[in-house]
């Protein structure tokens, strides 16, 4: 996986989101066959009130914790984001313009049913943002080195610097959780590896 799509996804990880990371999405060819007509660099569902650190004991587990104001989440509806992921400056690849690429992401995985997915992914296409009856909020979301607004316009868009700044505070004030788990994400596994072998370098023991 990239590094910065790995970076991306262990920041939606820590916010509640479930990820599928380089989603391919196939485009049926006139001669027969298909082709690969772009890939999702992540495809992210948050469920409301998902989140946090979470340990079992606790009642209830994690108060406290709310995601990231920047990420503008909403707790009345799940929270889908298509997500596009730069080392240089954010932006959006031009098959994620299109509105029948994303038909083709809300149909497949079923974020939306299919005689409404048209109308969705062309206010989606236009706006950047649209919602299902009874279903998810849809954005697209563009992270990058550099953020410009000529070039995001019309989405949402966060800098790699905010989100390596927020997992390390991330870690940094959960530290006595963080400590004790196994964590696997590869990621945050050396975020915390950093984290550790700071505190130990600065006296404070693990």
């Amino acid at each position: 996986m990239d590094h910065a799509v790995a970076l991306v996804q262990a920041y939606l990880h820590v916010n509640g989101y479930l990820t599928v990371a380089e989603a391919p999405v196939l485009q049926a060819l006139e001669g027969g066959g298909y082709k690969t007509a772009t890939d999702i660099d992540l495809l992210a569902l948050r469920l409301p009130h998902a989140g946090g650190a979470t340990p079992i004991g606790t009642e209830p587990a994690d108060p406290g914790f709310r995601p990231d104001p920047v990420l503008a989440t909403q707790d009345a509806r799940p929270d889908l984001l298509i997500v596009e992921v730069k080392e240089g400056r954010a932006e959006m690849n031009p098959g994620l313009r299109q509105a029948g690429v994303l038909e083709a992401v809300l149909t497949r995985w079923g974020f939306c049913p299919a005689d409404r997915a048209a109308k969705v992914a062309r206010r989606l296409a236009r706006e950047g943002e649209a919602r299902v009856p009874s279903g998810p909020r849809i954005r697209i979301l563009a992270f990058g080195s550099i953020v410009d607004p000529k070039r995001v316009r019309g989405i949402g868009a966060i800098s790699l610097a905010h989100v390596i700044s927020y997992l390390h505070n991330y870690i940094r004030e959960h530290w006595e959780i963080v400590r004790h788990a196994q964590v696997r994400q590869p990621v945050l596994g050396l975020l915390a590896l950093l984290e550790q072998a700071g505190r130990q370098e600065a006296g404070e023991g693990d």
